[in-house]
């Protein structure tokens, strides 16, 4: 592996745009990280026409996974609630080289978890939590109950993920081990749902409501960083200007139905607004804070 490592210093250092290299060289503790190969080299680039780019390689016998992405990228990356595995790599990998100490810098980030980084996961955890939630009762009152467990199963770690959050703990891979320790509540609705001798349907209706008076209940803390981005100005926002935002857009998500959910809930209002002047009937649903 020693020799793996110098060939890609070697062959990196000099790399135009390149910020940082990581690698991580263990196939067992982060097998699906390497997703079957043997060591996984990540590059980390200020440049380039292809950011986020993968390639297979084969050196001294090994099998090598490498990734390229851009610094643009990497904030999406520790959002992203779905695939953990990147705060793994980021966390855990051996640094190869780190031009004027990035990567230093994004692992002192990661161990503080400040408040914005909690703001923009907790936020990222409750839109997969409220998507998945919704379409299990939809599954349950058609009758699907296998797809409606998938689904609330889904919900159930989404909830664990941000009560990790809220306690200013940053989700690990083996997040049951870890809500375990922290919140044996939520540790024993998981238990309940997959272990209880009640019927199937019953431990999906026993989650659902624990969701419905938990979670739901956590819609205005859980979307601070969207209510304050919409309290920023006094003239009523389009979906498109919010998705377009800044932190709105780095965060890849789809804000449709969490913008509903606020708005039954009275934590915003619609605003009608008539596109052209000489059309009356096309109009533009533009939203704000109720309380402006």
């Amino acid at each position: 592996m020693e020799q793996i490592k110098a060939h890609f210093i070697h062959a990196c250092r000099d790399k135009a745009g390149l910020v940082a290299l990581i690698l991580i060289a263990n196939p067992h503790p982060y097998n699906s990280l390497l997703e079957g190969l043997d060591c996984l080299v990540l590059l980390i680039t200020e440049e380039g026409d292809q950011p986020d780019w993968t390639e297979h390689m084969q050196l001294n016998g090994k099998r090598v996974l490498i990734r390229t992405i851009h610094t643009d990228e990497l904030p999406e990356w520790i959002a992203e609630g779905e695939n953990r595995n990147n705060l793994e790599l980021l966390k855990r990998g051996e640094i190869l080289l780190d031009r004027g100490g990035y990567l230093a810098g994004v692992r002192e980030r990661l161990i503080a978890f400040p408040e914005s980084m909690r703001e923009q996961r907790r936020f990222t955890e409750f839109l997969g939590f409220l998507k998945t939630y919704l379409q299990a009762k939809q599954d349950l009152a058609m009758g699907n109950v296998l797809d409606s467990f998938s689904q609330i199963f889904t919900a159930l770690h989404h909830w664990a993920r941000i009560v990790l959050i809220e306690d200013g703990r940053l989700p690990e891979v083996a997040v049951w081990k870890q809500i375990k320790r922290v919140h044996p509540g939520v540790y024993k609705l998981y238990e309940e749902l997959t272990a209880s001798p009640e019927t199937l349907e019953q431990r999906v209706q026993l989650v659902m409501l624990a969701c419905e008076f938990s979670v739901m209940s956590k819609m205005k803390a859980c979307c601070t960083l969207l209510l304050d981005i919409m309290n920023s100005r006094e003239e009523p926002w389009s979906i498109g200007e919010l998705q377009a935002h800044p932190v709105i857009s780095g965060l890849q998500v789809d804000l449709t139905l969490v913008l509903q959910k606020l708005l039954k809930r009275n934590y915003i209002k619609e605003v009608i607004i008539m596109k052209e002047p000489s059309d009356n009937e096309a109009l533009e649903l533009r939203y704000r804070i109720e309380d402006l």
